[in-house]
């Protein structure tokens, strides 16, 4: 994935381990657009947008309580749509506590680069697993 940031690497290599969602009986990751959103419940946690491009990138990352309201505002934003041009526009979300979540959402935005946002937590970064590894 483009645009990791190596130098986000937890100290000692140890991280908060979260399951990274994924659709369908075959586990593929679920495309931004098309993704039931009711069918996610009222999830809490954080989520990491990316398209499929070559390469890849992460284009947005972001919390939500619950997450579905904030992906159905993220298909209307057309800072994050102008990517799909770039390649299939995915989604993966975890669940994760109230108390972790802007850590968390920080150390996703410095690890990833997003391509678009700006606006991330002021909090100490709470390492977590790559969806991708």
């Amino acid at each position: 994935m483009r645009g990791a940031n190596t130098r986000c690497v937890p100290k000692g290599g140890l991280a908060m381990n979260v399951t990274w969602k994924k659709c369908g009986d075959d586990g593929h990751w679920c495309s931004l657009e098309n993704l039931d959103l009711e069918s996610m419940g009222d999830v809490a946690g954080v989520y990491i947008i990316w398209h499929e491009g070559n390469p890849a990138s992460v284009v947005r990352v972001g919390q939500g309580n619950p997450i579905k309201d904030r992906l159905s505002a993220h298909r209307n934003d057309l800072n994050i749509l102008a990517y799909k041009r770039s390649g299939k526009l995915r989604v993966t979300w975890a669940s994760v506590s109230s108390n972790q979540r802007d850590g968390v959402e920080r150390y996703l935005a410095d690890h990833w680069n997003p391509l678009v946002g700006d606006a991330f937590p002021e909090a100490d970064p709470i390492a977590v697993n790559s969806p991708w590894s």
